[in-house]
């Protein structure tokens, strides 16, 4: 009988995470460091006590190959991990293809996706440093959902800048976060001096990660007892995000498989990077293993983006950091999949990408939704929209390996699950999804405000 369902027991759940930061000391392309704004030289880590704890900073820079999770940490992910994963052998009907496909079914945490593996570390260190108060950002609602979960858990309290754009489409995750006791407002807001500045100019603006990044700073620097967290592209995020690669290769261990391809989407890095990084030691060592980013034609920053040094928000407050990017002012088109409207990457993926490493991919938003329904339709669970990219890429592998007669083992990141996207999946079978390409203007304005950094 094929074994549909691979899964861990709860004494298998890994108790470390994987850190990259030492395989990535030999590459060509070196991980450059965050720079001050100012100086334009490395960063002081003190610098980032103002909205870090000394924990997150130090996980930064760490170069041990292996970082413990805290018991305090591990009894929380038990509530969900190990995370279930499944051969997707429906799919591989419909598709006719010799590939085995499998995913990592991540949306099984309490708050629908991958984003609790960091919330709750965050949280955790913050509550152990004495943080009473946490601000964020969040795109479309999932990392914010997450974080009102981990900080519910650990007593702090949270307030989450919404993207607006996402905050009118998502309603029900905006309703998450305030059943876990978290703050939401629609980003650009006016609780803040930048997002007043921004209404002002424009108060239909439908908002960015980069504008409610610079909100959320704002806050926490102008309040004593409140700390910042990121959902995505630091290195300690990507950090606490490997438990998801470290389950996946003991259950490819169980069933004797080892991946020829991994696949997910794209934003700023972190379920990617979950994925993969565990990984990077075997590719380097000569295993071929192709590594896919898929992230939207509307914003493609890996595909399209320059490689140089920028900001992480709108306004400018945070430190430069090396990565792909379409400038920190750059205003995305309003998509769906909105945890991918981000104008920057990981440095860490975006070095994996530099280095040839990792291959960037983009789709439009009209073939990611039909993917999502086929995928939908055979394996039965809905996908966000963010995820969905992810599953576009792994079809088209798919029906390449049946074009080559090539058996392959293709793993993605069901990174999240759809079920408060669902207007958009309304609005894909009325017809009224627009597809956006950006256009090389758009990347010559790039270019610009990077050079006047």
């Amino acid at each position: 009988m094929l074994e549909v369902k691979i899964l861990l027991e709860d004494k298998e759940m890994p108790k470390k995470w994987f850190n990259v930061l030492p395989e990535l000391l030999d590459l060509k392309t070196p991980l450059e460091p965050p720079l001050d704004p100012k100086t334009k030289k490395p960063l002081d880590p003190k610098a980032l006590e103002a909205i870090f704890p000394k924990a997150l900073i130090e996980q930064e820079a760490n170069m041990e190959k292996m970082i413990p999770i805290p018991e305090e940490i591990l009894k929380v992910y038990n509530i969900w991990r190990p995370t279930p994963m499944y051969r997707a052998a429906k799919l591989e009907k419909k598709l006719n293809t010799p590939a085995r496909i499998y995913y990592k079914n991540e949306s099984v945490s309490p708050a629908g996706s991958h984003k609790p593996n960091t919330a709750v570390a965050q949280a955790y260190y913050n509550m152990k440093e004495g943080t009473k108060r946490i601000t964020t950002e969040t795109g479309a609602g999932q990392w914010g959902s997450a974080l009102a979960f981990a900080c519910n858990y650990f007593g702090l309290k949270a307030a989450i800048y919404m993207v607006r754009v996402s905050y009118e489409q998502k309603p029900y995750r905006r309703s998450m976060m305030q059943v876990w006791g978290a703050e939401c407002v629609p980003s650009p807001s006016n609780k803040t001096n930048f997002g007043r500045k921004i209404l002002e100019t424009d108060p239909k603006n439908p908002g960015s990660l980069g504008i409610a990044i610079s909100e959320a700073i704002e806050d926490a620097v102008t309040h004593s007892d409140t700390h910042y967290s990121l959902g995505s592209v630091l290195n300690h995020v990507l950090l606490h995000q490997t438990i998801i690669g470290e389950e996946v290769k003991l259950q490819l261990e169980k069933i004797g498989e080892k991946p020829d391809i991994l696949i997910g989407c794209v934003g700023g890095g972190s379920n990617f990077g979950g994925l993969i990084l565990p990984f990077i030691p075997q590719k380097k060592s000569g295993e071929n293993i192709r590594m896919i980013a898929v992230e939207p034609t509307a914003c493609p920053t890996l595909t399209k983006g320059i490689y140089a040094y920028d900001y992480g928000d709108t306004a400018g407050l945070t430190p430069l950091l090396k990565m792909y990017t379409l400038g920190h002012k750059f205003m995305p088109p309003e998509i769906h999949a909105g945890g991918l409207r981000y104008h920057g990457d990981s440095p860490i993926i975006s070095q994996l990408v530099k280095e040839g490493l990792v291959e960037p991919k983009a789709y439009h938003q009209k073939e990611v939704f039909e993917a999502a329904v086929m995928f939908a339709q055979t394996e039965g669970f809905i996908p966000a929209p963010e995820t969905a990219h992810a599953i576009k890429a792994v079809i088209d592998e798919a029906i390449k390996a049946k074009e080559e007669a090539k058996e392959k083992c293709i793993v993605f990141n069901f990174s999240g699950h759809g079920h408060f996207d669902l207007k958009a999946y309304d609005l894909f079978f009325e017809n009224k999804l627009t597809d956006y390409y950006l256009e090389d203007k758009y990347i010559k304005e790039a270019e610009k405000i990077v050079e006047q950094i």
